[in-house]
């Protein structure tokens, strides 16, 4: 039975907002569950048929690879910054987040106007004498799209593992160099395993964004389940087989989480002391030096200097026509809208997390799991969610409140709510209860408690969270493209158009406006976080 103290603890402020908030990030997905069964029709049937094995073999592949090769982009680069001092290693510890700056969408036509006929490297190489295959430069396929995702998403697995390696203890590396081992023997032995569960997790980051992703499919022309949901609703006008592809797109997400979560459930590597210090870096020298340095560079290069100069110059050839009324419009929409839905994110984000802190229920633990799912969901399927919701609110209550700004930001909410909550937690983590304790020893309610001693200490993070969930506002294309009002186009929705109508150069502008706010958030959170690899002189 419970006690009297956890049925007040059910009952208080905290808890009925994060009931209240709960609820209304799981309605819309359940829509989506309950609708499954509704009776199939000849599109359906069509695609059954003839096209749903062509969606699941595309999706396969891209997650496949992607994985693989940002494993490889992520892992290395990150034991290469924790390890050693080369030339320029504190720039790279930090510049190699940048490539997720630029949204893929943004990258793919960037790419492909780079690699075409007219791009800069084949002018230069006819310029020079030399000519090639075209087949050699058309980037608009599969295996463009896997390039595309894994230069601009590897950041994720980067950033885990470099976390966990900056944090991890000095003495299974160094009892490794006592013994002899090589540098490779140590990664391939010592550094692989116990990284082992960092680097599934930003794995499973990049596959969710891989398969959350519509700009990149749809601009390459390649068939997967987001342009299938785009497709059979805009152009079939079908809204029940979107339901029911939406439906095995989450099932297709859950079985990739489940296999993540199974496979860090084998093998565990933990400290046997409490004594946990980083590894004292390396200064190298001479040749090793400037080859880490070098194929640092070469990624920072071509997953962010690169694109960001050709779309500097594109913006600088195109920004007389596109500076106009109508620009700033739509720069004015982005930002009002990024910066409101952050800001509710947070405070949604902070009730919950608050909430899971102080009751120490299976209630408030089910508030944190649902607030992450929303993360695991594409944006296509949270949209067909949220229209179905939204239908069943207008019939109900008579009202239109479909096509408004208020199902946008209801979207981002659910899809951005688990950063915001996970940046949130790791500062109630960091702080502890003590001070909340002693706190409410003295007679201080739970709110007055949160506002005067634990929000101050947590500003940070919550500060970081309300910047990532910016970010990923700002880059989101799928649910805007859906639920936005008419006539309202933002910078990310506005740049897809412009590529879409193959006006590269006029999509430049609006795309480096993105990058630049995201480059200079992704930068703020960095020196925000007091560098989590301190320098080991």
């Amino acid at each position: 039975m419970l006690k009297k103290r956890d049925i007040k603890s059910l009952f208080n402020i905290w808890s009925v907002l994060s009931f209240i908030i709960v609820l209304l990030v799981l309605i819309p997905n359940l829509n989506i569950l309950l609708n499954i069964f509704k009776p199939v029709n000849e599109n359906w049937q069509h695609i059954k048929e003839y096209l749903l094995k062509d969606y699941i073999i595309s999706s396969t592949i891209l997650v496949l690879f992607t994985g693989v090769f940002s494993i490889f982009m992520g892992l290395i680069p990150a034991w290469f910054v924790t390890q050693y001092n080369f030339p320029g290693r504190d720039f790279f510890n930090w510049g190699l987040i940048l490539p997720l700056a630029i949204p893929p969408y943004i990258g793919a036509y960037t790419y492909t106007g780079l690699l075409n006929y007219t791009g800069v490297i084949q002018t230069f190489l006819r310029d020079n004498g030399i000519e090639l295959n075209q087949a050699y430069f058309d980037i608009m396929t599969i295996e463009g799209a896997i390039f595309i995702y894994t230069i601009f998403l590897f950041p994720y697995v980067y950033i885990l593992t470099r976390s966990f390696l900056a944090k991890q203890s000095a003495s299974l590396i160094e009892s490794a160099r006592t013994l002899g081992r090589s540098p490779f023997e140590i990664f391939w032995h010592v550094v692989l395993p116990i990284s082992r569960g960092a680097i599934v997790a930003g794995v499973s980051l990049v596959i969710l964004e891989v398969l959350n992703d519509y700009g990149v499919v749809k601009y390459f022309g390649i068939s997967t389940f987001s342009t299938a949901i785009f497709r059979t609703w805009f152009a079939m006008g079908d809204l029940n087989s979107a339901v029911k592809l939406s439906a095995l797109l989450m099932l297709f997400v859950f079985t990739v989480l489940l296999i993540e979560k199974f496979s860090r459930g084998g093998r565990r590597f933990s400290y046997s002391t409490t004594k946990v210090r980083p590894v004292s870096r390396q200064k190298l020298s001479g040749v090793k030096a400037y080859l880490i340095s070098g194929f640092c560079s070469l990624i920072f290069s071509i997953g962010f200097l690169v694109p960001t100069l050709q779309l500097l110059h594109w913006s600088w050839l195109s920004y007389a026509e596109i500076l106009d009324l109508e620009f700033i419009v739509f720069t004015l929409n982005s930002l009002s809208v990024a910066l409101f839905s952050s800001a509710l994110i947070i405070v949604l984000a902070v009730i919950i997390a608050n909430t899971a802190r102080i009751n120490d229920n299976i209630l408030s633990k089910l508030y944190a799991k649902i607030a992450l799912l929303g993360y695991s969901i594409p944006g296509a399927v949270i949209a067909v969610g949220i229209l179905l919701f939204f239908i069943i609110l207008d019939n109900a209550l008579n009202t239109v409140l479909r096509s408004s700004i208020i199902m946008l930001i209801f979207a981002y909410v659910i899809r951005f709510l688990g950063i915001g909550y996970n940046s949130v937690e790791s500062g109630f983590d960091k702080v502890g209860d003590s001070f909340f304790e002693a706190s409410r020893t003295l007679g201080r309610g739970i709110t007055e408690t949160f506002f005067k001693v634990d929000f101050p200490m947590i500003k940070p993070a919550v500060i970081s969270g309300f910047l990532l969930v910016l970010i990923e506002v700002l880059k989101e294309l799928p649910l805007t493209l859906i639920l936005r009002p008419f006539n309202f186009d933002t910078l990310a929705s506005k740049a897809f158009e412009y590529a879409g109508n193959e006006m590269i150069h006029e999509a430049a502008l609006s795309s480096i406006i993105i990058i630049l706010i995201c480059g200079i958030a992704i930068y703020y959170i960095h020196k925000l976080g007091g560098k989590e690899d301190k320098d080991v002189r």
